[in-house]
């Protein structure tokens, strides 16, 4: 297996075998991707390259087939532990009947024209790119057992393709894909009609544990970072950003930074204010130097005095306290199924509890870092970015270029979760490049990480769950307050948008007969942003262990209470229950993808079973029980928790069952949902930004802590239900249960419930 990851910046670019398809190959091609983008998927049958012999045959801007037998697949996506470089490109090539371990992968640059979407958010990569990846191996097919037949002059439903060649099947004659390019090129193109996927029971990587094609560089240092991105001539920047969001650079004296040794130039960075916008750098001043060391002692000789504006008193547990009193209020209403007023006048029991998350920081490993150079008016770089085609045009709206003036090479991510999808740090690279002259690279130390990221909103939440004469749950009231993403854009967004409140909590899915679900007003005072299973976070979190106090007001089992809750098996929408209009499904249909609560069912009995549920467990030891769907996938996980007597907690095991269709790469499976449960962890036990006079308390490790050895979940079992339903997302459903499981694990052992995160035993 062979991989690319970083174009060299002296390499010639009219030698990289990328295919950009013209309007009439896009209006001959059909519709495949979801999202409504045309993306070219056939064959397109170059000429032979000027000065050489060899013939290249491309299927779309995916596949390309040499006539020396190189089998070349674009990864179009964005690589950061997830495995999309291995799981798209491995489609193909099971389609094809490549010889994986012969197969070379491309990164791609970014180009929505030559790609399509490159967003790499959102946990729908394979999702999204399943079938077009699959039609692209099997139009590739079709063409070469078509050239093979004509040669044998036998009929192409008697040929088949295996590791790398067409099979003659009765005969056993075999010719590589190489030898057949030149006959192929020759023919036309097949109608969609006619091209014929494999059935699954054919698969031989799908569905199958496939190391990412990047593990061995990894190992052994040798993988390209954003962080590890080089050109001649190249300087490091560092800025010195305003503290609080929405305050500018009142003045400057960098006569002592200037003087620093290595310390080339100073350059102050015009902030784009309140909003401060998802795409825009921060106010600041930034020193370019020779080295990172040189950088950072500039950075702090220099004496900035700032006007930080309207945000300079604000405190975060102040505003979580304000949002807790609003949710004793009537607010906006979200969703609503029959009449929870008049459930609430005849109910048996009430349970009323509330639930506090705060902000959360990113906190990837790998902190932004991003390399610009702009030359003769053009700009290139050199990033860890999860949404390319965004960065380019930041970029080229930030220095007045036509976006075609402007590339993207993609590196490898260390640690993504949404974060770097947020261009920002790009564009303070190609501005620093612009006004230097220098090629940039943009170096964000920790520090600058924790304190001036796009934080996971802090939210307070209150719950009210009605039991009736019957023992039946009859009723459920949400209210949800938090400073929503849309603030980042416009600072008159106040409301969680549509998009965040069905993200775990207007998605219900239990068969309760009046449901009323509100939210508030919340001011944003920070840069708001996605992280890793967004809303879900915290919606789950109070849903979820308010699930298990109803299961001990209704002296039930948990597992049973939650099965009991979700009714008799069907398909729901929830469309006629929301004013604000249809349900998103995460962006897809849901006639395509449907919620169907059977599936949530499923992975229910099969967790329980796989963990033991209802065994004994000693004493300080106890299981928690929650499951979720979320970005279409269905989840349910059990924690087994220990505390000891010095009230410190430990995970020894933790039990996934999940249903995400059809599974593509089991390996990549497995790994999403064992760092979701690492990551998982770190949210519930340890993380937590706060913030006092507009600026971010925490700065690094030490105060924003990430989960630690001893805490870290020590085994983690992932059970994979088999399904021939279209694939769906595990980059982020693996969070949203892990965490009230955990929580309702400590309760069992301390008789305390936790209603505030992160877990505090002493509190």
């Amino acid at each position: 297996m062979k991989s690319s990851v970083l174009k060299s910046p002296e390499k010639d670019k009219e030698t990289t075998i990328i295919y950009k398809p013209g309007r009439r190959d896009f209006l001959k091609l059909g519709s495949l991707a979801a999202t409504g983008l045309i993306l070219g998927v056939n064959f397109s049958c170059s000429d032979r390259k000027k000065g050489g012999e060899i013939t290249e045959l491309r299927s779309g801007a995916y596949l390309t087939i040499t006539s020396d037998g190189k089998v070349i697949i674009t990864a179009h996506r964005s690589e950061m532990g997830q495995g999309v470089r291995t799981s798209l490109p491995l489609i193909v090539a099971d389609e094809l009947g490549a010889d994986w371990e012969k197969a070379e992968i491309v990164q791609a640059e970014g180009d929505e024209e030559k790609y399509g979407n490159q967003n790499t958010d959102g946990s729908f990569s394979v999702r999204m790119f399943y079938k077009p990846m699959r039609e692209a191996g099997a139009t590739a097919k079709l063409l070469l057992i078509r050239a093979a037949a004509g040669k044998w002059e036998v009929d192409e439903s008697e040929c088949d393709t295996d590791n790398g060649k067409v099979i003659h099947k009765s005969s056993g004659k075999s010719a590589g894909f190489g030898e057949l390019v030149d006959l192929a090129a020759a023919l036309p193109l097949p109608k969609p009609e006619e091209i014929t996927l494999k059935d699954p029971s054919e698969f031989k990587i799908i569905g199958k544990d496939t190391p990412i094609i990047d593990l061995q560089d990894i190992v052994t240092g040798k993988a390209v970072y954003g962080i590890d991105a080089k050109v001649p001539g190249m300087k490091i920047a560092v800025i010195q950003r305003c503290p609080v969001v929405g305050g500018k650079v009142k003045s400057v004296n960098d006569k002592a930074a200037l003087a620093i040794e290595g310390v080339l130039q100073v350059h102050t960075i015009e902030g784009a204010g309140i909003p401060p916008q998802l795409h825009k750098p921060l106010s600041g001043v930034a020193v370019i130097a020779e080295n990172t060391w040189a950088a950072i002692r500039g950075r702090k000789a220099l004496e900035i005095e700032w006007d930080l504006g309207p945000n300079a008193g604000y405190d975060s547990d102040k505003q979580q306290q304000e949002l807790l009193e609003k949710t004793k209020e009537k607010g906006t209403v979200r969703r609503q199924r029959g009449d929870f007023d008049k459930t609430l006048k005849n109910a048996s029991k009430v349970i009323e509890k509330t639930y506090l998350a705060p902000f959360y920081a990113h906190g990837t490993i790998e902190p932004p870092a991003a390399l610009a150079r702009v030359k003769d008016g053009k700009c290139e770089i050199w990033a860890p970015s999860q949404h390319p085609q965004w960065a380019r045009d930041s970029v080229a709206d930030a220095l007045g270029m036509d976006v075609k003036d402007v590339s993207v090479n993609v590196t490898l991510i260390g640690g993504g979760f949404g974060r770097k999808s947020k261009p920002d740090f790009i564009v303070e690279a190609a501005l620093l490049s612009q006004k230097s002259g220098f090629p940039v690279k943009i170096q964000w130390t920790r520090e600058d990480d924790i304190q001036h990221d796009f934080y996971h909103a802090q939210s307070a939440q209150r719950i009210r769950a009605v039991i009736d004469k019957d023992n039946k749950v009859s009723g459920w009231n949400h209210h949800s307050t938090f400073p929503s993403i849309s603030s980042t854009s416009d600072a008159g967004a106040v409301q969680p948008s549509d998009g965040e409140m069905r993200l775990g909590c207007v998605d219900f899915p239990y068969d309760v007969p009046s449901v009323r679900i509100e939210t508030h007003d919340a001011k944003a005072h920070v840069r708001i942003g996605w992280l890793r299973s967004v809303s879900n976070i915290h919606h789950v979190f109070a849903a979820g262990s308010m699930l298990d106090e109803i299961a001990e007001a209704r002296q039930m089992d948990p597992v049973a209470n939650v099965l009991d809750m979700l009714g008799e098996d069907r398909s729901i929408t929830f469309n006629e229950e929301m004013p604000q209009g249809e349900y998103d499904n995460y962006g897809e249909n849901i006639k395509d993808y449907p919620w169907e609560t059977g599936r949530l069912r499923q992975v229910i009995e099969r967790v329980a079973e796989k963990s033991g549920w209802g065994r004994e467990m000693p004493e300080g030891r106890a299981l928690g029980f929650a499951a979720h769907r979320s970005f279409l996938t269905y989840v349910a996980c059990v924690v087994e928790v220990a505390i000891d007597d010095r009230n410190h907690i430990t995970i020894p095991n933790v039990y996934y069952a999940l249903d995400c269709g059809q599974a593509v790469n089991t390996d990549r499976i497995r790994s999403q949902f064992e760092g979701g449960g690492q990551f998982a962890a770190s949210l519930a036990l340890n993380s937590a930004v706060t913030v006092k006079d507009g600026q971010v308390v925490q700065d690094n490790f030490d105060t924003y802590q990430i989960v630690r050895m001893p805490q870290a979940p020590q085994k983690i079992h992932v059970d994979i239900v088999e399904s021939d339903a279209k694939p769906t997302g595990v980059g982020e459903p693996p969070e949203p249960p892990f965490i009230p499981a955990l929580c309702n694990a400590i309760y069992r052992i301390t008789g305390k419930r936790v209603h505030k995160l992160p877990v505090d035993l002493e509190a």
